[in-house]
């Protein structure tokens, strides 16, 4: 059996580290904080962020274009998925 001509291993070792394995998890930037949104009138899910300068998070449904709004509040919530739909 022959081996493919186009294999071979390239060593690396000696260039140094890239920008983004050189730093620290602590350097790292944050997770930007998000709402797993269902909107039921459309059967659509939307991920929601936060406007950093806003204390809701405001979703709108894509196909229909109802609005919702989760406010931030001081003790927050461990839930991160909603469901959404028009009120009768």
């Amino acid at each position: 059996m022959t081996s493919d001509p186009r294999d071979y291993k390239l060593d690396i070792s000696s260039l140094p580290p890239s920008p983004s394995q050189s730093q620290s998890q602590s350097q790292l930037p944050s997770i930007r904080p998000y709402l797993s949104v269902l909107f039921e009138c459309c059967h659509v899910y939307q991920r929601v962020y936060r406007n950093p300068t806003d204390p809701a998070y405001t979703a709108r449904c894509p196909r229909c274009g109802l609005t919702a709004t989760f406010p931030v509040g001081q003790t927050g919530t461990t839930s991160r998925t909603f469901r959404v739909s028009r009120g009768k």
